[in-house]
């Protein structure tokens, strides 16, 4: 597919598979586990990466559609999802424009991946249209530090990071992005660890939104001409790191 020609970053890919168990190994696979405990019928995972998350699925989740823009990552998430408990499908996709109908799924899955989407604000309204109304988006994400010398910091190295680490920001503000995209957060946690070796402990949150009503469709079309990333800095108003 063309348009995913933008994502390919075989170079990155390859690291994150050497790296991502290293990352389960120091905490990341107990928060997915929190992340995905009681979700049942149909999901959509947005950046599944190479099928982390797989494992972790409840039976009581009926299918799950994952959609992954890199092929390295995807590949690797084609055969993870062979090794799954449930009915996965891995398909070529980006979260800008997902492969889906509206209102097709109960829930929506995105971990680690809205620190690099192109525009965050494109992202999480094509996730509110997959979803029906009142579905449940569940989010975990690293965000932007509480700390203000350490947000400097993040804002400084961030440009140089992102070209380094896939497109990742550091310093995203991601859960007001999740409120102003028109979710209602039922449950924000905030966790703080070093996913890998040589990484300082960075702060993350971990929770679920819900859906309300569909935006009208003059508000949807507004989104998608929406051109350029959203990330933006500054923290909750619960942050402590």
């Amino acid at each position: 597919m063309d348009e995913l020609s933008r994502f390919q970053r075989p170079r990155f890919a390859r690291m994150y598979e050497r790296t991502s168990a290293e990352s389960e190994r120091r905490g990341t696979a107990g928060h997915r586990r929190v992340l995905l405990a009681g979700l049942s019928g149909s999901v959509v995972e947005v950046g599944a990466g190479n099928g982390m998350n797989f494992g972790h699925y409840p039976p009581e989740v009926a299918e799950v559609v994952a959609v992954e823009p890199e092929d390295i990552l995807r590949g690797l998430a084609e055969s993870a999802a062979r090794r799954a408990p449930i009915p996965i499908r891995v398909v070529a996709g980006h979260a800008d424009a997902l492969p889906a109908p509206d209102a097709r799924f109960d829930a929506a899955v995105v971990s680690l991946v809205l620190c690099s989407v192109p525009d965050q604000r494109r992202g999480l309204a094509e996730l509110r249209r997959v979803l029906k109304p009142g579905g449940e988006l569940r989010f975990f994400e690293h965000v932007r530090s509480a700390m203000w010398w350490r947000a400097l910091v993040q804002d400084a190295v961030s440009p140089l990071w992102s070209r380094m680490a896939g497109g990742c920001h550091l310093n995203r503000d991601t859960a007001e992005a999740i409120r102003r995209a028109g979710f209602q957060i039922d449950r924000l946690d905030e966790v703080v660890y070093s996913p890998d070796r040589g990484l300082p402990a960075m702060r993350h949150i971990l929770g679920s939104a819900r859906a309300g009503a569909a935006p009208p469709p003059a508000t949807r079309a507004a989104r998608r001409r929406g051109r350029g990333s959203r990330g933006t800095g500054g923290s909750g108003p619960a942050a402590r790191w």
